[in-house]
């Protein structure tokens, strides 16, 4: 039976990610990088959505939702072909369960867009989106959500997405980095975000949108979702205290940059865990998040010499891996945590699920960008890249004055 205050909800809920992609991600993303390419990355992470809504409805959800494989559905349910306004998923109908899980897709395929701004063709971006999608996202997805996956038969906890969007993401734009190459003039150059400001905004959409992300994924309006709402206020605000704090004490200064970037992981650590994890467990996640992540962008990641522009991996893989096996802790009662598991047998599950993740996201990224690039060449030109990507690419220039 559809339950009508289950499915207002989710119909919220999915407007609220969708509010997180556009214009949250785009704006977010856009003030990080500079000027002359503010409107090549808006239309990467608008492009990207928009493909992946589409071919979501035509192949997409079939192989993330249909049969019982262990690792990939079947074609059963493409172009939604037999789905009508009847059909329902627990208390919802099966058409907004798959609007849901078509904007987690979206985001997912969108986020990997930072990894590689500046310098990556667009036509290169929508078929790695295309493909990724179909051969990467939809797999893991089932794995970890689907009846039959591999994932969710070892009882894996991954309650909205650490390891289907973030540690997925996170990977597919680090071996994205490998491929395409770093921008000219990295470590050279100065490359300051142009808008932080922009970024704030994008930031405070992202927060917002998230209670649809993680809320949502309770699939109904009730204490799940009221305790998946609460982490998700507090997560991110320890990420923000604990990362302008490790600023304060390593430069003498905390910006607003890294505020926003503390936000960031901190939502990302919780988003797997934010149905099972007490406030006092999200606190302890989100801190422990922003403060690795912090770590890796603000000194591993110059070691390095890793060109992962917006941070993709420094915040949403690693942040991703922190959440997905952290919330092992964060779950325990002492902590307020819903657990009810045995710690070292579920430490070692989710420490499996993630290796399954880690696997097939970098192994299925790094087939398709060498599919890819037999056949088109996956950067811009290196004139274009100095005159930016919004005239290269776009014909279309961000400010006029």
């Amino acid at each position: 039976m559809i339950d009508s205050g289950d499915t207002a909800w989710l119909l919220t809920a999915t407007l609220l990610v969708m509010l997180m992609i556009l214009p949250g991600l785009a704006l977010f993303y856009g003030g990080l990088v500079r000027a002359k390419n503010l409107l090549s990355v808006m239309s990467q992470v608008m492009g990207v959505a928009a493909l992946v809504m589409i071919l979501w409805v035509l192949w997409g959800y079939s192989l993330a939702f249909s049969g019982e494989g262990a690792l990939v559905g079947n074609l059963e349910l493409a172009g939604l072909v037999g789905l009508g306004p009847e059909d329902t998923s627990g208390s919802i109908p099966t058409l907004l369960f798959a609007a849901f899980q078509m904007t987690f897709a979206a985001i997912t395929a969108a986020l990997i867009v930072g990894a590689v701004v500046e310098r990556m063709r667009f036509s290169a971006i929508l078929a790695f989106a295309a493909l990724f999608l179909t051969f990467v996202y939809a797999p893991i997805a089932h794995m970890v959500w689907a009846e039959g996956g591999i994932i969710l038969g070892m009882d894996a906890i991954d309650f909205a997405g650490g390891t289907v969007v973030h540690i997925n993401a996170g990977i597919a734009g680090l071996v994205a980095v490998a491929f395409v190459g770093k921008r000219r003039g990295f470590l050279k150059d100065a490359m300051p975000p142009h808008s932080l400001a922009l970024v704030l905004v994008g930031t405070g959409l992202l927060w917002v949108g998230w209670f649809g992300f993680n809320a949502g994924s309770a699939l109904g309006a009730g204490g799940l979702a009221a305790l998946a709402m609460m982490n998700t206020f507090i997560a991110p605000a320890a990420g923000v205290l604990a990362w302008m704090a490790a600023e304060r004490l390593r430069s003498g200064k905390a910006s607003l940059l890294g505020g926003a970037s503390g936000a960031v992981a901190g939502l990302v650590a919780i988003t797997p865990a934010a149905g099972i994890s007490g406030p006092l467990g999200a606190l302890l996640l989100g801190s422990v998040s922003a403060l690795a992540c912090y770590g890796f962008v603000a000194v591993a990641k110059h070691k390095l010499k890793l060109d992962d522009s917006l941070d993709v991996f420094g915040i949403h893989g690693l942040g991703g891996l922190v959440g997905s096996v952290g919330l092992v802790f964060a779950g325990l009662p002492a902590l307020g945590g819903q657990g009810g598991y045995d710690f070292l047998p579920q430490l070692w599950v989710q420490l499996l699920s993630v290796l399954i993740a880690v696997g097939w996201s970098g192994v299925g990224s790094a087939l398709i960008l060498f599919a890819i690039r037999a056949v088109m060449p996956l950067r811009v030109e290196e004139e274009d890249e100095r005159l930016g990507l919004d005239l290269a690419e776009h014909g279309e220039r961000a400010y006029n004055s």
